[in-house]
């Protein structure tokens, strides 16, 4: 048993040095845009501040104007309410997320009480839940 563990940690690991690798890719900007957008769509307030790794601050706010005018044109589409929300980057580095996030972003609002967390290793730890059951049978056939 333990070392079913041990093997399936070794694979979640080895995917989020992969995830690393998506960061360092030339369509990471466009990566983060979107994750901001559906961020902003799930976390529906309009003061948001944004988390990023300190390495992604500069990519964030080259993005930041694109992604929030994408929000609002799909918001004032889909839901015909024009926005006008507060997204601004978090100014202190010492928040900054950590480096095992693998990048992404994290989301407030309301000091910090509504989250979504839109980094690589949140988005790896949803599949892995998801998927165990089938990585599991993959891996360790059950004998008849």
């Amino acid at each position: 048993m333990k070392v079913r563990d041990d093997l399936l940690k070794a694979l979640l690991e080895e995917s989020g040095q992969k995830l690393a690798m998506v960061a360092k890719g030339q369509n990471y900007p466009h990566l983060l845009q979107k994750l901001i957008v559906q961020g902003l769509i799930k976390i529906e307030e309009n003061d948001v501040t944004i988390y990023c790794r300190g390495e992604d601050v500069a990519t964030v706010k080259s993005v930041l104007p694109a992604a929030i005018k994408e929000y609002v044109g799909l918001i004032e589409r889909e839901a015909g309410v024009k926005l006008s929300p507060n997204v601004t980057l978090n100014a202190d580095r010492a928040k900054d997320l950590p480096e095992s996030s693998y990048g992404g972003v994290s989301l407030t609002a309301i000091e910090g009480k509504i989250v979504c967390d839109n980094t690589m290793a949140s988005r790896l730890n949803l599949v892995y839940s998801e998927l165990l059951p089938s990585i599991r049978a993959l891996l360790f056939p059950e004998e008849d």
